[in-house]
């Protein structure tokens, strides 16, 4: 199976492809059907939530996403 590659989307999703699963705060896994291609939403409408059903496209959601370093993490005690 290919790396996990994750794409976020403007003004849409967060595209999932490859070698995955998602838990939910239990840890109990998504029946994802064996696909590995999925859209999680972004915009919070969705009423398929966690994954995307295209609402942002209706809801005004807007967001350009443009890549970027982040800062190292804080050290930790």
């Amino acid at each position: 199976m290919a790396a996990t590659k994750i794409t976020i989307r403007n003004n849409g999703s967060i595209r999932v492809e490859g070698d995955f699963e998602i838990l939910d705060p239990e840890g109990k896994p998504f029946g994802l059907a064996g696909q590995t291609a999925i859209s999680l939403c972004r915009c919070g409408h969705s009423a398929n939530k966690p994954f995307c059903d295209g609402s942002h496209k209706t809801s005004g959601f807007t967001d350009t996403v443009v890549a970027r370093e982040l800062p190292p993490p804080k050290p930790k005690g």
